[in-house]
Parts: C-alpha cells; sequence; structure tokens
C-alpha cells in the first residue's frame, strides 16, 4: 500500500458558518470496508445531530479522533485506503489534538481527487465554500478571518486579513451585543478572539438584567470555559456538585438567548381567554374523516390563530436589518415551534406554513414533533424562522415571558388550559381558559399593533368559528 493511495475525509464544511462538530458516535472501526454514501461516524453541530457520509470507497486506515472530541472544520477525522489494502497498524490515537494539524498548513493539497465535498445532511454547499477552513495553531489561521474564507479560493491572504481574528459564531455575537471586535483584547491562541473575550468586552455595558423579560441573562456560555476537564453528568460518588460540559445546542441556545436579550428590547403582553369553543372544535375534527390519521390538538388551532392574526396584521412579521437600518417586512410565514428534546431546547419551523390548509398544517407539526423526538430535526429545518409559538402549558405551567428567537419579531407562549370560573352570558360557569403571552421586538413592533395580533389570536380562540370569517 503507498501513501497516495490513502484518502483522507475532514470535518465538512456545512457553508453555514459552523465551525465544529462533536463526534457522537463511530458507525465503523478500523479494518472495516466502506462504500461510497455510507455514513460513517454521527456528530453534533450546534445545531443538530447528523449523519456523515464517507465519499468514496476503501477500507478505514485510521479513527482520528475518539467519540466524545469535539473537532474543527476541515481537520481530518479519518484515513481509508482508497486501493483496498490491508490498513497499517490502525489505532485511534490517545492524543489526537497534536496530530489533527499535520496535514492542515499545505495550502496547495487543498484540491484533492477525492470526487466530491461531503457536506451535513440538510446543507448544501455553495461553490465557494468548498475550501476547508484553517485551522488553530498554522499560518492560514493567522492570515484570515474566518468571514473571509471564500476569498481564499485565489490561493492568496484576503485582504481582510488585518481584521481582528474570530470565527463566524463569535463575529455575529459580537455584533449582536454591540461589541466592536477591534477594541477586544483576544486571548485565543494566535491572537483568536474568543466567546469569553466578546462577553468580557461586553460585560459593563448591558444593564444587570434586561427589565422587560424579567430574566437574568443566563450564564452558560461563559461557564463552558471555566470547566477544567469533562465531567460525568450524573455523579455516583455522592459528590455535592456535578460539573456538566456546555456544548452542542445547548450552547448554542444559551448564546443565542444572550445575544436576543441584549439586542432586541423585548416586551410582553398577556390575555386570558375562554377557549371552551376551540376545545370542542378540536374533539370534533378529531372525528372529521380528513383528518384521520392526522396530529389534531390544541396547538393545531392556536397556530392556525396565529397565522390568521398575522394574515390581519402583516407588519409583525418582519425582522430588524441592524447593517442597512431597514425593517424586512416578510411576505411569507415560517412558523417556528419551540421542542424540548434530549439534547436542549431547538426550534425547528414549518416552511410557509401561511400558506397550508389545517389538513397541511397538521400534517407538518406532527412530522416536525415526530422528528424532533428522534432527535434527527435537520439543521435546514431550524434556519429561517419568522415567528414562534412555545408551549409551557404542557408542563402545567400557566404563562411565561418568553425571549425572542433570534432574527425574529414575535414569540407566544401558550399556558396551560384548565377549568376555571368564567362569567358566561351573565353566569358565572366552569370554562376552559387559558393565558396566552405574545413577546415581541419593540424596535419592530409598537404597543398597537401587538395587542391587536394577541387580540386577534384570543378572538380566533374564544370564537373559531372567525377562522372562517376571516380567512
Amino acid at each position: 500500500m503507498t501513501e497516495a493511495s490513502v484518502r483522507e475525509f475532514k470535518m465538512p464544511d456545512v457553508g453555514e458558518g459552523l465551525t465544529e462538530a462533536e463526534i457522537l458516535k463511530w458507525y465503523v472501526q478500523p479494518g472495516d470496508a466502506v462504500t461510497d454514501g455510507q455514513a460513517v461516524c454521527e456528530v453534533e453541530t450546534a445545531k443538530a445531530a447528523v449523519e456523515l457520509p464517507i465519499p468514496y470507497d476503501g477500507v478505514v486506515r485510521e479513527l482520528r479522533f475518539p467519540e466524545g472530541t469535539t473537532v474543527d472544520v476541515g481537520q481530518v477525522i479519518i484515513t481509508v485506503d482508497a486501493a483496498g489494502g490491508a490498513p497499517a497498524a490502525p489505532e485511534v490515537p490517545a492524543a489526537p489534538a497534536q496530530e489533527a494539524p499535520a496535514p492542515a498548513p499545505e495550502a496547495p493539497e487543498q484540491p484533492e481527487p477525492q470526487g466530491r465535498q461531503p457536506v451535513l445532511v440538510g446543507y448544501g454547499v455553495s461553490q465557494s465554500s468548498t475550501k476547508r477552513r484553517p485551522r488553530k495553531g498554522t499560518e492560514a489561521a493567522a492570515r484570515q478571518a474566518a468571514a473571509a474564507v471564500q476569498n481564499e479560493l485565489n490561493g492568496h491572504a484576503s485582504p481582510a486579513a488585518a481584521r481582528p481574528l474570530a470565527k463566524p459564531p463569535v463575529r455575529k455575537l459580537a455584533k449582536d451585543l454591540g461589541v466592536d471586535l477591534a477594541t477586544v483584547v483576544p486571548s485565543g491562541p494566535d491572537g483568536i478572539i474568543t466567546r469569553e473575550d466578546v462577553h468580557a468586552a461586553a460585560a459593563p455595558a448591558p444593564a444587570p438584567e434586561p427589565a422587560v423579560t424579567g430574566r437574568p441573562a443566563p450564564a452558560a456560555v461563559p461557564a463552558a470555559s471555566v470547566v477544567p476537564a469533562p465531567a460525568p453528568a450524573v455523579s455516583h460518588d455522592g459528590a455535592r456538585e456535578t460539573r456538566v460540559p456546555v456544548k452542542g445546542v445547548r450552547k448554542a441556545t444559551a448564546a443565542a438567548m444572550v445575544g436576543s436579550a441584549f439586542t432586541a428590547p423585548h416586551v410582553t403582553e398577556f390575555v386570558t381567554v375562554d377557549v371552551t369553543r376551540t376545545m370542542k372544535l378540536v374533539e370534533e375534527l378529531k372525528q372529521d374523516k380528513d383528518m384521520q390519521g392526522l396530529r389534531v390538538n390544541p396547538l393545531l388551532l392556536i397556530s392556525k390563530a396565529l397565522l390568521v392574526a398575522i394574515r390581519r396584521n402583516p407588519e409583525i412579521n418582519a425582522s430588524w436589518d441592524e447593517a442597512n437600518q431597514e425593517i424586512v417586512v416578510k411576505h411569507y410565514v415560517n412558523l417556528g415551534i419551540a421542542a424540548a428534546t434530549p439534547r436542549g431546547l431547538i426550534v425547528p419551523n414549518i416552511k410557509d406554513a401561511h400558506a397550508k390548509t389545517l389538513p397541511q398544517l397538521a400534517e407538518a407539526l406532527g412530522e416536525l414533533v415526530a422528528t424532533a423526538r428522534e432527535g434527527r430535526t435537520s439543521p435546514a429545518a431550524m434556519q429561517g424562522g419568522t415567528v414562534t409559538i412555545t408551549n409551557v402549558g404542557v408542563f402545567g405551567v400557566d404563562t411565561g415571558t418568553p425571549i425572542l428567537n433570534p432574527g425574529e419579531s414575535a414569540i407566544l407562549a401558550v399556558g396551560a388550559i384548565k377549568p376555571q370560573p368564567w362569567v358566561h352570558k351573565g353566569k358565572v360557569k366552569p370554562r376552559q381558559v387559558t393565558t396566552l403571552a405574545l413577546s415581541f421586538d419593540h424596535r419592530l413592533v409598537d404597543g398597537e399593533l401587538g395587542s391587536k395580533v394577541l387580540a386577534d389570536v384570543a378572538a380566533v380562540l374564544e370564537q373559531p368559528k372567525r377562522l372562517i370569517t376571516w380567512a
């Protein structure tokens, strides 16, 4: 076997700003035969768990990293003898961090005869993003900022190389927190600015708590840097404390919530509404032949009510463009549904929910929930949301003050639906009642618009026939 027959499979560049992923599970071992398109491992990015297919045939020679290791995009994770010869002394190195950079510095090695560039499930790679990202500790890392990856295809350093060095997620965090990277003192290798550096620079500016949300700023992101070593999630030795590394989906969620809380001025309004008629309609729809086999529950009608309210008040379906100082009103609704999963909170969205009939919306909700529970939500399913619903009522909670999903204008929290004494037709009767809470970005949505949207949702749930008359 010659070295020329050995193919190196790198952690793919998903083209969406992600720079690292954790290897959750290897499906192959040294000596195993693999074929083009075969999934060789499962990895977890900051957005989802996905499988990686290998792009050629051969025999596994070496696994460069053990399970549980976080690997930068562009690092070699597995080598394969494409000639099909016997593997030479396969092993998983005990210290992969020292081996990984070895093949990296040589820029001319970039065009490799590997057939195609593999990508993470749910993403496509643009023509300008097929080159691997330079790694920490190499000359390339000192020659470019992560935001100028596409310029490197020309084979020389980007003119923007003089800018402060930071990965795309760190740049976005700095933008969200209003921090000028030029003023930040870097602590990372080769002068790279880290998340902790940005948070340290932003610390004096924000108020101690976001007053409108009533929630303290999460400390999850900076806490990740003080964990001395990975520790088991559950202690069996009677210890008084357990340290759990913050990574993956939970780490990304923490950073997003901090950015949202300190960027968008949140306002939350509440309304308590009699939903007895809506609950009766849910039971009737379960018996409807057109809804057979579909997921029919209160969330379905609440989702439809919010879509009707958005149609009547389209200005709420917008985003804030800080760079251009513009409000972007969107003529489509990608409806996000907050879902609690074993990996943490995720918010997949139903694309073009505004154009779906009630059966189509029910089908989409069912698929979204099932996929989330299985942990197979793709990164693409969590991109591009415009408005979100979070159902805290499933936990018996009356209501809450939800934090906006970054880039969105509003989020509706739905509380528990339960019997309460209510004045109905002049008499006090037991009725099915819930409390709704709408948080919105006050840069985009003033009190009048937010109140109209919340009132419309409540009106539809109180009198569901408005789904027809207002449609």
